[in-house]
């Protein structure tokens, strides 16, 4: 008898595609361009977030999330 693993082992740790995409009714936070990018929320990086958000606008997320 074959038993069958509980997960797929490629498929861990991967973010299902639905959790990437950002709505198009929800407002982009220095929080979630930070998350986006892979970075860990600190001081200095939420200060990068605001600033390209203040920059570029909803594009800042845009650029990172297909």
């Amino acid at each position: 008898m074959t038993e069958q693993p509980d997960s797929n082992p490629l498929s861990e740790g991967i973010t299902p595609d639905a959790l990437l995409h950002v709505g198009s009714s929800d407002d982009v936070t220095a929080e979630d361009l930070v998350l986006a990018s892979g970075r860990d929320l600190t001081p200095e990086h939420l200060a990068w977030a605001e600033r390209k958000l203040a920059a570029e606008g909803r594009a800042a997320i845009e650029k990172l999330l297909p």
